[in-house]
This record gives C-alpha cells, structure tokens and sequence, in this order.
C-alpha cells in the first residue's frame, strides 16, 4: 500500500500587520518647543545648532539599538584576574562606551564649569535631558563628574591637578594613572549600610599620614560608577565627618585598594553599576576643612539634585512623545487615536506636566548658571527652589510614565516597546540623592537657615503677580503654610507640594503659551484635576495644548 504525498496548502493570509506605529526613530529628540523655548529664555540660544546635532544622534536608530544593549547586556564585575590577584574591575557591553563616548563628547558632563560664555550651564543642562531622553543609566556617571567640580574647589591643589581632566569632553575609560589621561569621571561614596540618609551615623574611619594623606578602612553600601577614576567619599576622621578624594589609580600608577564586594541588582539603571566598595588601608587626600565633611560635599549633591529634575523632566518628556507618536498612527473606532476626546484629554494632562517639568528644570539650571557668576538672588533661589523641585517633578514622574505606558495599551507591556524600561526607571530619581521626605526636611531647613531663599522664592513667584487670580489665591495660602509651627515637619509633604504647584504656575504664567497656563491654573491650582491624568475640564483648549507635544 501507497501513501500519497502530502499537498501543499497555500499560505494563510492572517499575518498582515497594519494599524501599528512605526519605532520612533530617525528624529530630532531636541525638536521640541518647550525645551528651544526655554533654553533661548535662559540665555543659551547660541547652543541650538549644537542641540539638534545631538538631538538627531539621539533619535537615531543607532543610538537608540546602544541604549536597548546597554541594559540588556548588563554590567559584570571581575574581582580577581585569572591568577587570582584583586582586580576589581566592571566590564560593559560595547554600546554603553558609545553612549559615554557621545553624551561627554557632547559636554553634558564637567564641561559647563570652564566655559566662560553665560548660559554655559543651560546649555549643558539641555543636553543632559535629551541624553536623558535615550538613556538614564550612563547618565550617573556624566551627573557626578559635573557635580563633584564645585565642592573639589574646596582643595585647590586637587582641583588645580583635575578638574582639567574633569572638564574634558574626552571620554577615556580604563583605570590609569588619572593625570595620564585625557578625560576623568568622578564618582561619590557617602551612604553606609547602618546609616542610609543618616551620614553622619557613618563608621568608614580616616587616619592622617606622616605625607599629609590619609588612609580610610569601611564599607560604602551604594556607590554607583565604581570604574570612575575619582570619588568623594566621607569618613570619620579625629574632627568629625570629613570629605576625602579617593582615586581608583594613585599618582605612581599603583591601584588604589577599592574593593568591590558586589554589585547592586537594581529594579532598573541597569547599565549603570552600582556598588559595594570596601576600603583598606585606602589613600585618600582630605577636601575642605576637617570635620566639615557633609557641608563640602554638600556642594556636589545640590548640583546632581539639579540633575535629578532634569533627568526626570526629560525622561518624562521621553514618555510622552512614546505616548504622542503611538496616538497619532493608531487607529480605533474610525479615528487615529490621538483625535478621539477622552484621548485627546489624557495626552494634554500629560503634556501640562511635561512642560511645566522641563520649564522648571531649565529655569533652575538658568539659576545654577547665573549662581556660578556671582548672583546671590539666584543663588538663594536655587537653594530653595531645587529642594522644592527635586521633590516633585521626581514624585509626579513615575505616576507619568505608567499613564504614557498605557496610552500604548498591551504594547506598552512589551519590552520591544521600551516602555517597561521607561517605567523601571521612573522612580529612581526619586530616591537618588535624597528621597522625598529628606527634600521636603530639607526646604524646612532652608527656611529655618537661610531666610534669604524664601526671600528670593517670593520675588520668583510674585513676578507673576496680578497675571492670574487662581496664581495668586494659591499663593496668598502657601504663605500661610510657610510658617514654621511645630508641626511644620508633619505638614512638609504638602507644603512642598503646593510650593512646587505655585512655582511651576508662576512659570507658565510668564513664559508658556495662555492655553498651557490657563489649563494649569485651573488644574493644579484651582483644584479642578481628578486623582488621574486626562482629568481635564471641557473648556480646556486642548487644541493648544496638544500642539506643544513633541513631535
């Protein structure tokens, strides 16, 4: 008996793909006029050109391909070399070395502080939140580099030494002698496992040496960037907490004992290494006066606080035109997406807090700029107004994010889409530096300490004043709340709101177009939002709105 061959059955034809929106790749991710607006505003217009340079490397596929290796192939460490002497080394994935080699090449690191032109700080600032917009993780060590040259400037024959190096756009990895190379990254170890928050809980202990350095032997429990070349670290020295600089690579060549105990496994930044240094019998040279550690370093974590609401203005501002470009080539009930009301209602909540995220974040880096050139009203601005801020644009990113994620629907949920990236990310800024409650503390202290940020904060906010009711009803209550009773730490979650509100509608009252504003009044100051985004009144003028999207 005969089996007949099988016949061949034609294809079925249910694998045609239509109604998808394309990746959103070969894009300016500087084409945005919220960001050319405020960077014009702020005094670095002459950066534009320079800007959409890197804006278009940023919307590239290249680039964006870099940035989804550089978290799927994660950071290892190495401990030991095949012999087994101590190495203490952390490898990447080609592709985050890319990212380095274009964020620092594009000056979004030290370089800011030995540009003499004003704005020279927007213009860095702009540029770290379109880098921000590809990738968070290589962000870190781009952050502290740039933090870490004021508060070096407290030892300056260190800073004669590096901050040369520090100020490079040279990206120049491996550890070598550190005045060998051509570029230096600069990292920071302050946080212990049995004090967190609570510095000066820390045991790392530090000796004086007969050569006038120092030796220090403790445990750090998370410092990120462990193959930068130096690190800000405090110590108990016989004064109190002190600043130390530590090299990964002393001035003979020789490695400095830096060992990494592991790795941290992070909900997100997974490009970036975190870790768990331990030091023995490390050298170190002290920066600033003994005993006056936290007030030293002090200087470098206000500035990567800074960072913290560019990076999460700019990651928001990523989100939201993921969320933008899906709705404009979706399709559903016979409409794109983007033109259906209660769709149209949730992207223009969406893009109210983006823009007043990202005009705020530049404002205070405008402040930042015009600080560094000697004005004492912004630098009482800035000491408020980045406690305020850090709290809430960091606080309203991950709520963000999860809504943009769901403006993509089950897509959204899938890794291709680089949405769940986006969200693992979100809450981390949050936390960096200080979390929500150590800012709300903190503006309680600046208050306390330092009456002259309030003074400074008020002429800010009351430039706006008589421009809209609802501004200045809301402000007239933030007063009232300023004071400082006893309870005032109980109350500081919701004071530091409400500043961050009133700051942000003073902004956009002056500066943002009257649909963006009037919208915001009505919402965040008014009370007329519910307790998600889309939320919106019908008299909204969405259409306005919704044209400052990016593209």
């Amino acid at each position: 008996m005969t089996t007949a061959a099988p016949t061949s059955r034609p294809t079925a034809a249910t694998h045609e793909v239509t109604n998808q929106a394309p990746p959103l790749t070969g894009h300016d991710a500087a084409d945005d006029p919220v960001l050319t607006e405020g960077v014009r505003r702020e005094g670095a217009d002459w950066h534009l050109d320079d800007l959409h340079r890197f804006g278009r490397y940023a919307g590239s596929e290249e680039a964006r391909t870099w940035a989804d290796q550089a978290n799927r192939y994660e950071p290892e460490l190495r401990t030991h070399d095949r012999y087994g002497h101590r190495v203490d080394e952390v490898d990447f994935h080609p592709a985050y070395h890319s990212l380095m080699t274009a964020t620092v090449g594009a000056g979004a690191a030290g370089s800011a502080w030995a540009d003499e032109r004003p704005g020279a700080h927007v213009a860095r600032a702009a540029t770290f939140m379109v880098a921000t917009m590809l990738e968070q993780g290589h962000m870190c060590p781009v952050s502290m580099t740039y933090a870490v040259v004021p508060a070096l400037r407290n030892a300056p024959e260190l800073a004669k030494t590096y901050e040369p190096l520090l100020t490079s756009t040279v990206y120049d990895p491996g550890l070598r002698t550190p005045t060998g190379k051509r570029g230096l990254l600069a990292g920071m170890g302050m946080t212990e496992k049995q004090g967190g928050t609570d510095v000066r809980a820390n045991t790392t202990t530090a000796t004086e040496q007969a050569d006038g350095t120092w030796r220090l032997r403790g445990h750090k429990w998370f410092t990120s960037a462990p193959m930068n070349d130096l690190f800000l670290v405090l110590a108990q020295a016989p004064g109190g907490l002190s600043c130390f600089l530590v090299p990964r690579v002393l001035p003979d060549g020789s490695r400095n004992t830096f060992r990494i105990q592991r790795l941290k496994d992070k909900l997100g930044n997974r490009s970036n290494a975190s870790s768990e240094p331990e030091f023995d019998d490390t050298v170190a040279w002290l920066v600033g006066a003994e005993g006056k550690g936290v007030r030293t370093i002090i200087e470098m974590v206000t500035m990567t606080r800074l960072d913290c609401v560019l990076g999460s203005a700019g990651h928001i501002r990523e989100a939201l035109a993921q969320a933008a470009h899906h709705t404009r080539h979706r399709s559903v009930f016979g409409a794109k997406l983007i033109d259906q009301p209660l769709m149209r209602n949730v992207l223009a909540d969406l893009g109210l807090e983006s823009e007043a995220a990202t005009t705020l974040g530049l404002r205070l880096a405008g402040a930042a700029d015009r600080a560094q050139r000697g004005d004492s009203q912004e630098r009482a601005f800035l000491r408020l107004a980045t406690a305020v801020s850090k709290y809430w644009v960091c606080k309203r990113q991950p709520a963000l994010v999860a809504e943009t994620l769901e403006c993509l629907g089950g897509n959204g949920y899938d890794e291709a889409s680089g949405m769940p990236r986006l969200y693992r990310e979100a809450p981390l800024n949050g936390i960096w530096e200080g979390s929500g409650n150590v800012n709300a503390l903190d503006m309680l202290r600046a208050l306390t300490r330092e009456p002259e940020s309030l003074e400074a904060f008020r002429a800010e906010i009351e430039s706006a004043s008589g421009a809209d009711a609802r501004l200045d009803a809301a402000w007239r209550e933030l007063k009232n709340h300023l004071s400082l009773t006893e309870d005032a730490p109980l109350r500081a979650r919701r004071v530091i709101e409400r500043a961050a509100l009133v700051l942000q509608g003073s902004l956009l009252v002056r500066h943002a177009p009257a649909a963006v504003a009037d919208a915001f009044c009505a919402s965040r100051l008014a009370g007329d939002q519910g307790l998600a985004f889309g939320t919106l009144s019908p008299g909204t003028d969405f259409a306005g709105i919704l044209q400052r999207l990016p593209a």
